[in-house]
């Protein structure tokens, strides 16, 4: 089938526009979600939503066919300092459209939607369900999270985040430590106390050092930072507590719990975990999907950074129109021919496919 490509481009960009002017900061994406909400039933789709998550279901819905996930997330981070333009006003210079969110990930929530509006319109061997979901950056628990235990069940998940169109096939899981020393206050002065910040010294030395055996080729070691340390209130008290924070990004050869074991056998302080629910995630290689993907001139590669795909328990690729250092910087932005781009290629990768 012939898709008006031009078409459904300038109707990506007007709604991109749209959704730029108002603002949508994690836990805060209220109007926005009614804005898309609206904008899918004025399309003539019957939506669901659950807190600012939005969905809709392919008209025909057919639980004997296996079903795809269009996700992308509509919340943006807070703008940063060095913004020279209105973060929350569109503008379209020079082929580029500033805005906050234009990159990460409205483009992707945009084209995906038009896509999904043209394709379940025609006869495929799968469902669709395009979920435009809410507090992906900071991983909030009321966001993809809450939705998809409701959803019918999900066969691959096409996840919309800036890679420039290529397919991420793995990316890095995320789990964070509170690491804790205690000791015993004293006069700096005299030979007393405890010092808990010299209990840290070995420990934080370790995660510097230390390296997992076993590596990925997509996404290499796992990797730790310590990242924040803290301890002492004042030159001349002797500090009876200190604490520290790692960083630790997983790869699909361990899960955060068997890390989090591993790291306990070899440290002398209290270690916490804030969560181990952020997992690595990955898909084969000879996925139908992913082998279509290649075979349309795209090359797979492992993404370092953390999408909604660490909450799925289902296969997904996460492929989108953008690129990844744009995000979360000043003066975002979008070029209008990565979205026309996106969209034609989210339409050859989908249209026809088999699962």
């Amino acid at each position: 089938m012939k898709y008006d490509i031009s078409y459904m481009t300038t109707e990506a960009v007007s709604l991109l526009k749209s959704l730029i002017s108002i603002p949508s900061i994690s836990r805060e994406e209220t109007q926005a979600a009614d804005f898309l909400q609206n904008y899918i039933e004025m399309a003539g789709m019957q939506t669901g939503r659950k807190g600012n998550n939005v969905w809709c279901f392919s008209p025909m819905f057919d639980l004997k066919k296996p079903t795809i996930l269009l996700n992308s997330h509509i919340d943006t981070v807070k703008p940063v300092n060095g913004w020279r333009k209105d973060p929350f006003t569109p503008r379209e210079e020079n082929g580029k459209l500033y805005g906050l969110g234009s990159n990460d990930a409205g483009a992707s929530v945009v084209s995906l939607l038009q896509v999904f509006l043209q394709l379940c319109r025609t006869s495929q061997k799968y469902n669709l369900i395009y979920l435009a979901s809410c507090e992906e950056e900071v991983s909030g628990k009321n966001g993809i999270e809450s939705v998809l235990p409701g959803l019918p069940p999900v066969s691959f998940a096409i996840v919309g985040e800036p890679t420039e169109m290529q397919p991420a096939i793995a990316e890095k899981g995320l789990m964070v430590l509170d690491v804790t020393a205690y000791g015993r206050s004293g006069h700096a002065a005299r030979n007393e106390g405890d010092n808990a910040i010299y209990k840290v010294l070995n420990d934080i030395a370790w995660f510097r050092d230390y390296r997992f055996p076993k590596e990925s080729a997509l996404l290499g070691p796992v990797k730790m930072s310590v990242t924040m340390v803290n301890a002492g209130t004042q030159h001349n008290v002797i500090p009876d507590r200190c604490t520290f924070v790692v960083d630790i990004r997983s790869n699909e050869c361990y899960t955060n719990q068997e890390l989090f074991d591993e790291i306990r056998k070899h440290i002398a302080c209290e270690a916490k975990a804030r969560s181990f629910r952020l997992g690595s995630s990955h898909v084969s290689p000879e996925h139908p999907l992913v082998k279509k993907a290649v075979a349309m001139g795209r090359t797979p590669f492992g993404s370092p950074t953390l999408s909604d795909q660490a909450l799925m328990s289902f296969p997904s690729m996460k492929i989108g129109p953008g690129k990844s250092s744009r995000s979360h910087t000043a003066d975002e932005f979008i070029f209008v021919k990565e979205i026309e781009e996106a969209i034609a290629l989210y339409l050859d990768l989908l249209d026809g496919a088999t699962i």
